[in-house]
């Protein structure tokens, strides 16, 4: 069997929960999904993240992962990069089914809708793995209930790591129980960086000339009635913000709900 670096997983540590892998997804040899058995006890919010990961020479190594799940799901679903020298994920990609992964008891984090005034629009803007917490809220019947406009703006490099693509464009309108409030609300904006698309390019760019409020139908941004929600790379984060700061939109946090909010916390390891 192959040495994955990783102790295997008899009993949780203080503060986590012990859960088994139910199935593996390798998108591309940098990017691959998981999906694991959840607590009842577990208790989130659509949009937030936990601490997962495995046990290293006795020790918890982890990160933080957004839920790909929404909060009614029975299961977990983390969506992450595969960095070779990476202490956590260069070990997690190699996880197989059957195999345990600490979750953390206490989820947290900024992209929930509760952190955003009310408004008519809602624009999220994701990057890579960033998208793993939209995938949350696009399935959370409550994100629908606030806005008439749902935009899931995704940008990578290479198509092929457009994760989730299929499913949010054939499977999630035909959802039994979601569907007709994606088919009626939910607009997807894909986009590639490094290779011919239909749309390509950063999003920053895109919103600064107005292409992606042409793309969604919609018009360009305002503080009024859009409101955003920002989860990439540390530059990607700034650029946005920049952007909306220079806009007149206000960031929201758990205290006080703004205009738009970021997710701080994102696997690079």
């Amino acid at each position: 069997m192959m040495d994955t670096g990783h102790d295997q997983i008899t009993a949780a540590p203080p503060g986590y929960h012990a859960e088994e892998v139910t199935s593996v997804h390798h998108w591309t040899d940098r990017l691959f999904s998981f999906t694991c058995t959840r607590d009842p006890a577990l208790r989130f919010t659509s949009g937030q993240f936990a601490m997962i990961g495995l046990l290293v020479g006795g020790k918890p190594l982890v990160r933080a992962y957004s839920m790909v799940s929404p909060a009614w799901e029975e299961q977990l679903e983390f969506l992450s990069i595969k960095v070779p020298d990476g202490p956590l994920t260069s070990r997690l990609q190699h996880i197989r089914v059957g195999e345990k992964v600490l979750i953390g008891r206490k989820p947290v984090g900024t992209l929930i809708t509760d952190n955003l005034l009310p408004g008519r629009n809602l624009w999220m803007l994701a990057t890579g793995t960033g998208l793993a917490p939209f995938m949350s809220l696009v399935r959370d019947p409550e994100v629908y209930a606030k806005f008439d406009r749902v935009i899931l703006a995704h940008t990578v490099r290479e198509a092929r790591e457009l994760a989730y693509r299929e499913y949010i464009t054939h499977e999630l309108p035909e959802h039994e129980l979601l569907g007709e409030d994606v088919r009626a609300k939910l607009v997807y904006l894909p986009a590639v960086t490094r290779e011919p698309f239909p749309v390509t390019g950063r999003i920053t760019t895109r919103l600064e000339s107005g292409a992606a409020e042409r793309e969604a139908g919609v018009e360009p941004l305002d503080p009024a009635r859009d409101r955003v929600m920002i989860c990439g790379s540390e530059a990607m984060n700034a650029d946005c913000r920049a952007l909306l700061d220079a806009r007149g939109f206000v960031e929201g946090t758990n205290s006080a709900p703004g205009s738009f909010v970021v997710e701080k916390a994102f696997v690079t390891k």
